[in-house]
């Protein structure tokens, strides 16, 4: 009776409310419902059925209030938000472009546009793709012309999205265990999502997990690096490879046994499908698990399940009791048989999980759809169904590893993007294909880091496209290495000369410092659906850069990436890469200068640099060394990045590898103020809690690319610190904080001047690789005084930071002479040529600037 209330003041007149879960407009056969100010579901019920089950697509059916305005006048209903006006015009039959159109509320967008059923998108800035399986970047290996099918996403410059779930499938809401279910609408029924966002691409990510459902954290640890290789590794042969590790100092979070864990050969009754170990090379797998679990690694295995469990497996006759079959049948996989898949569960993997094995590496690559319901993904349903399965036995954080499925997928991650060949063009093409997946909030793409196989067996390992896709690694969601059965093809770090072997585990170290940055973005993932690695164009959308530039990303909301895809010309020391630098401040962290946009510019870059920027006076959070990412007392590096008055950046913390993490949390704030010659850094008390938080934390202060301070203090006390001349980096150990007061330290500089951001870095640093090179053709070289200098700036700064403004200015005099300075050293004219070209004398080019 309230409603009818309600109504009839609404047919009279517009009036502005608030309604939460629930329709705005209803007549028997369509009814509206609004997700947020942007978002609006649309149906049309022929026979007035309409479908309050969760879909694939949308899991979500409560929603917060929204602030709208409805009128009716005649047969005309006009609903009104803050983002769109949608009118519809009550006629028989379904939504058509005679009754239904939405506009965008002008001022509020940069785009303008009039809707209707049937408009076609212009700018879909697509989504992404189930597998790079046989691509060699953008297209099938051999055939240029076969480009890959990446699918539409959810956002395009258009300004609006149409999502049609009007044939999709259902969750039947069993208690038990939600199940798929088909439509049983009548024909003709129309079920859709209209979405206008303009170009606040953001706000449109966001509302579509208010439907589609959030995206989920993944357990810290698989930000760590993951070892794969498809390899007949035996039990010892896994136990070497850890101590490998080990001794090369290298991290490790995660070993993936690929499908030699079962018997695979069709005499021993495998091939790709098996759920027993392989006895012959595992003769214990438990002291194995434990083995991994004492050395703190995770371990996934590989599933190829389509063939199901036949009868030499050791627990058939117990899988067949539990769905019914006949001894001495065998029932291809069927993922839409709930006890089929219980049957799976509850015989192999539940036992293999509770032995120690921490998720499951899906690889479906047969049939694509289910036999009994066509419309059925197997791909879309294996990652429900793992992912599910371990939500339902609340243990640990649900993870699974398996390739994309189709919109909603991003529910169940992480994503297996299969194998890539080993070229220049793969990694070309992977910046593009990663970070456009967050367009479908698909952010946790696993790829074969370097590629899976080469198009020539038996070739090595390119170096430098190793080293190169390794520094991108670092940057990308997840950091995992693998290939094929090649003896020929090498991955291990130690299998390289000692310059690769570091520079590979440089990488790996480097991406376990950024862990607290990227943990902290996986928590505004799972809060706004934004990826870690996204488009340009989701901070820059009126940029025609954003859009042009599509190799770079941003990672995080402080870091921008522009990878280098492309080897070292010839002749050249140095990779030129095109980098867009938008409006704005940014450094470049690895040389250590400060560069301004809007421009274009050409970048130089040496075999041990990469280009990353940081936005101008960023502060966050790295941590020191660590070998893996098990537990919740990780050492924090607190990094203040020049350029800057103020900063601060909340970092984000929990359990790490529990089910409540929703509510189960705390965050830190880390701010400075910059006062003259007096740099002030908080680390405020933290709030909020979860199981097994560390009441103290150990905490650095590294002050990069600036002279050394004069004094620096904590709560009042005296801090010991060192100057470390390599990175130009002030580094003091704060030692044990107590989280719950935190702690204010103060740092003063002899005056307000102390950065260091013209490429200084990157200047002293190429000259020690450069003398480090000529003394390989001259062992007998007698440094002259210049050259020695030189040599020696970053430990005399480190030495003496009383006199780093007079050391830095001869340094720089003697730069600026080079050329006579390296006559002095070196006769051969050739060795001076090669000399020169290890500094990048050439500089950067500014190919195009625009105006603030």
């Amino acid at each position: 009776m309230r409603f009818k209330k309600i109504l009839a003041l609404v047919i009279l007149c517009a009036v502005s409310f608030s309604v939460k879960a629930g329709e705005v407009y209803r007549n028997d056969h369509v009814r509206f419902t609004l997700i947020d100010g942007g978002t609006i579901r649309l149906e049309y019920a022929p026979d007035g059925k309409f479908v309050d089950n969760k879909s694939f697509i949308a899991v979500v059916r409560d929603y917060d209030a929204v602030k709208y305005s409805i009128s009716e006048s005649g047969n005309k209903v006009t609903i009104t938000t803050d983002k769109m006006k949608v009118v519809y015009t009550k006629t028989p039959g379904g939504f058509t472009e005679k009754n239904l159109t939405i506009t965008n509320v002008k001022g509020k967008s940069s785009v303008n546009y009039v809707w209707h059923p049937g408009m076609k998108q212009k700018g879909n800035l697509k989504g992404t793709y189930r597998t790079l399986d046989q691509y060699n970047g953008d297209h099938i290996m051999g055939e240029i012309d076969d480009k890959m099918p990446i699918e539409d996403g959810i956002l395009a410059t258009d300004g609006w999205t149409l999502l049609d779930d009007s044939e999709g499938l259902l969750f039947d809401g069993a208690k038990d265990w939600d199940w798929v279910t088909e439509r049983k609408s009548a024909k003709g029924a129309q079920d859709w999502y209209f979405m206008s966002y303009g170009h606040d691409y953001k706000a449109a990510l966001k509302s579509y997990t208010k439907f589609a459902g959030k995206v989920p954290i993944p357990p810290r640890y698989a930000f760590g690096y993951w070892w794969s290789r498809w390899w007949s590794y035996s039990d010892q042969d896994l136990r070497n490879l850890v101590g490998w590790f080990k001794k090369s100092d290298i991290p490790l979070d995660i070993v993936v046994i690929d499908m030699d864990w079962h018997p695979i050969s069709e005499e021993a009754g495998g091939g790709w499908t098996g759920w027993d170990w392989n006895e012959h090379i595992f003769p214990d797998y438990k002291g194995l698990l434990k083995f991994f679990d004492e050395n703190g690694i995770k371990t996934t295995m590989n599933l190829h399940p389509a063939d199901g469990v036949r009868p030499f497996e050791k627990k058939y006759k117990e899988f067949a009791s539990r769905i019914g079959m006949p001894e001495g049948e065998t029932r291809e996989w069927l993922g839409s048989d709930k006890q089929y898949m219980k049957a799976i569960f509850d015989t192999y993997l539940h036992s293999y999980m509770d032995d120690g094995v921490d998720f499951w590496w899906l690889d479906w690559q047969q049939w694509l759809n289910d036999k009994e319901i066509p419309a059925l993904s197997n791909t879309w349903w294996c990652n429900y169904v793992f992912f599910t399965d371990m939500e339902r036995r609340n243990l640990n954080r649900p993870l699974l590893y398996h390739r994309w499925g189709g919109l909603g997928n991003h529910r169940y991650q992480v994503g297996f993007s299969g194998d890539s060949y080993i070229t220049w063009e793969s990694l070309n093409f992977l910046p593009y294909f990663n970070s456009t997946s967050s367009n479908v909030l698909y952010g946790y793409w696993s790829h074969d880091i370097g590629g899976f196989y080469n198009p020539e067996r038996g070739r090595a390992m390119p170096q430098e496209l190793y080293i190169r896709s390794m520094q991108l690694g670092k940057y990308l969601p997840i950091l995992r290495t693998h290939c094929t059965k090649d003896a020929g093809l090498k991955k291990e770090p130690w299998s390289f000369p000692h310059e690769t072997q570091e520079r590979l585990k440089a990488a790996v170290h480097g991406r376990y410092s950024l862990v607290p940055y990227i943990y902290t973005a996986a928590r505004q993932d799972y809060e706004t659906g934004i990826s870690l690695c996204r488009p340009m164009y989701y901070d820059y959308p009126e940029d025609k850069e954003a859009y042009d530039f599509r190799n770079q990303f941003m990672f995080g909301d402080y870091m921008m990436i522009a990878p280098i895809t492309a080897p070292i010309a010839s002749e050249d020391k140095f990779s030129r890469p095109t980098v867009w630098l938008p409006k704005g401040e940014w450094f470049e962290y690895e040389t250590g200068t400060m560069v301004k946009g809007p421009k274009t510019v050409e970048r130089a870059f040496n075999i041990d640099e990469f280009p990353v920027y940081i936005k101008s006076g960023s502060i966050l959070p790295y941590y020191d060394k660590l070998y893996n990412l098990n537990g919740t007392e990780q050492p924090v590096i607190v990094r203040v990045f020049p350029g800057g008055e103020k900063g601060e950046f909340s970092m984000y913390e929990d359990n790490g590898n529990d089910c409540n993490y929703d509510k189960n949390y705390a965050t830190t704030m880390l701010s400075y103020n910059r006062n003259g010659n007096t740099l002030t850094v908080k680390i405020a008390p933290r709030q909020g809690q979860y199981p097994d938080m560390p009441a103290k934390r150990h905490y650095t202060l590294a002050l990069p690319c600036a002279l050394s301070p004069q004094s620096i203090t904590m709560n009042g006390s005296p801090v010991e610190f060192k100057y470390e001349g390599n990175a130009l980096e002030t580094v003091a150990d704060l030692g044990m904080v107590d989280c719950a007061a935190g702690a204010e330290i103060v740092i003063k500089y002899a005056d307000a001047n102390n950065d260091l951001v013209d490429g200084l870095k990157a200047r002293m640093n190429h000259i020690v690789n450069a003398v480090a090179d000529y003394k390989q053709h001259d062992p007998r070289m007698v440094y002259t005084d210049s050259i020695g200098y030189m040599e020696s700036t970053p430990l005399r700064l480190t030495y003496f930071p009383d006199r780093q403004r007079e050391i830095i200015n001869k340094f720089e005099d003697l730069y600026e002479n080079i050329n006579d300075v390296i006559d002095g050293q070196i006769e051969n004219g050739f060795r001076k040529a090669a000399f020169l070209k290890m500094l990048n004398l050439t500089g950067s080019k500014e190919l195009d600037a625009k105006k603030d």
